[in-house]
């Protein structure tokens, strides 16, 4: 199992009127690549990128993928929005090494919870494209930071 994981949400995303597909907006494509230009100079330590199939997620995870050089990018089954957490934490207990989780909410924010031992959803106020790091060790899994598009600045 892994000691780290890290839990992104989607950026934002275009209305399903405009585009079923939902894909990210201008906006969000520009707020994920601050926060992925930002890990990038952080060297952030990241083995695999898995998100939930969905266009948004899929592109915010390609736009982080690009700055962080993970050994692999790909959907996985049990990250959409409704789906249970426990299909997640199976993915982190599998993890060699530091995994990163590019979803949604409410998912990411039960799926914290979850990991956390806490009986309330924690996340709940991720905006799009903030990044959630999870740290394990002989206390459990703790919250070690949290990132948001606010904090990277930008236009």
């Amino acid at each position: 199992m892994t000691s780290l994981v890290y839990l992104v949400r989607h950026g934002e995303a275009t209305s399903e009127a405009e585009d079923p597909r939902r894909p990210l907006t201008a906006e969000g494509r520009q707020e994920v690549t601050r926060i992925a230009e930002h890990l990038g100079r952080l060297r952030l330590p990241v083995q695999r990128i898995v998100h939930s199939g969905k266009l948004r997620a899929q592109q915010t995870a390609e736009i982080l993928a690009r700055y962080l050089t993970p050994t692999s990018v790909e959907a996985v089954e049990g990250l959409a929005p409704l789906d249970d957490p426990a299909r997640a934490v199976e993915l982190i207990d599998a993890a060699p090494g530091p995994l990163m989780l590019v979803g949604h909410l409410p998912h990411l924010s039960r799926l914290a919870s979850r990991l956390l031992g806490v009986d309330r959803e924690v996340v709940a106020p991720l905006p799009g494209g903030g990044v959630l790091c999870l740290t394990h060790g002989e206390a459990g899994w703790q919250i070690g930071w949290l990132l948001t598009p606010a904090l990277v600045g930008g236009t």
